[in-house]
């Protein structure tokens, strides 16, 4: 059975989840601010806990196991974010992910009008920026932040 204090944990996370989600998708949908692909990587970890949380909220079922699961899922999380955070201020370079086909010539106008048609976003572009950071830089903090929360109370739990 869950006890309150951890009830309160997995509520707590699954409302920042989905708020989280919501400002991503309210950001490229109403500010009309397209992602770049490592921007939707980032979000990997936000959809897998609210899964995770529900089942636990429903089920009441290995809380301590979902715990530590949620926590390693935002050492992901926050590495990825970190990579992209120093590909936007040039301390690696984009990798495939990110790769725009820049390496590749148009031999053609028809090629040409095919490549402006992927519309894909370069990773170290800022688009969209709060206080004067990135979304990657907000999202490496959080991700720290929550994998140390999560990690500490899973391992913790069974002093509870």
């Amino acid at each position: 059975m869950i006890l309150v204090k951890n009830k309160f944990i997995f509520i707590g996370i699954l409302i920042f989840s989905i708020s989280a989600l919501l400002f991503a998708y309210f950001v490229e949908h109403a500010l009309k601010h397209t992602p770049c692909n490592l921007c939707l990587i980032e979000r990997i970890p936000y959809v897998i806990t609210i899964v995770l949380t529900l089942l636990v909220l429903f089920f009441n079922k290995y809380e301590k196991i979902i715990l530590i699961s949620i926590g390693i899922l935002f050492v992901f999380g926050a590495s990825i974010s970190f990579y992209h955070f120093g590909i936007e201020q040039g301390f690696f370079s984009e990798s495939l992910v990110c790769d725009l086909g820049e390496n590749n010539k148009a031999v053609s106008a028809q090629d040409l009008l095919k490549e402006l048609e992927n519309k894909n976003i370069s990773c170290k572009n800022v688009t969209f920026r709060i206080f004067g950071l990135s979304l990657a830089t907000f999202n490496t903090i959080i991700s720290f932040i929550i994998s140390a929360i999560m990690l500490r109370v899973g391992i913790s739990y069974d002093k509870n």
